[in-house]
């Protein structure tokens, strides 16, 4: 396993779309515990392979309940809807409301190779359709309702 530098905005790599896996093998393997570790170490609850400059759809998440371990994910439903402050490992010190979907359902491959869905509410729902969206060169900041300053920050930790 290895720490991967992650992309920071203004790489190109941020706004292409990833491509499909195809094949899970020891390469995909590797990204996954790779992109897990860089994720940890930095602090974040989320990492697209896009953000490792890797255009694969592939996707880690941890809000708290454990490692995530996404291949092609799909949302293939949403209801209701919510406004959280989201930030990005690849837009560092920026912060903004951004309204997405209360709850998602998203099915996708696991490491095994196994078709999954996952049902995600709050947290988890925002950061799955945060780094869905990686894959497809959209970036949190496309879809802000409003940018915060550092005072406001503060106010909502």
């Amino acid at each position: 396993m290895a720490i991967r530098n992650i992309v920071k905005e203004g790489d190109e790599v941020l706004r292409k779309k990833s491509k499909e896996v195809k094949k899970i093998d020891d390469k995909i393997l590797t990204l996954l515990k790779d992109m897990a570790e860089t994720m940890y170490k930095a602090g974040g609850v989320g990492l697209a392979a896009p953000q490792v400059g890797i255009l694969k759809r592939v996707v880690v998440i941890d809000t708290g309940d454990g490692l995530l371990e996404l291949i092609n994910p799909v949302i293939t439903s949403t209801n209701g809807e919510q406004i959280e402050v989201e930030g990005c490992l690849s837009v560092p010190g920026l912060y903004a409301e951004v309204k997405r979907p209360a709850e998602v359902e998203v099915e996708a491959l696991n490491a095994k190779g196994e078709n999954i869905t996952i049902k995600g509410k709050e947290l988890l729902a925002v950061a799955l359709c945060h780094e869905i969206d990686h894959l497809d060169g959209i970036l949190f900041k496309d879809k802000a309702i409003r940018f915060l300053d550092e005072d406001e920050l503060k106010d909502s930790n």
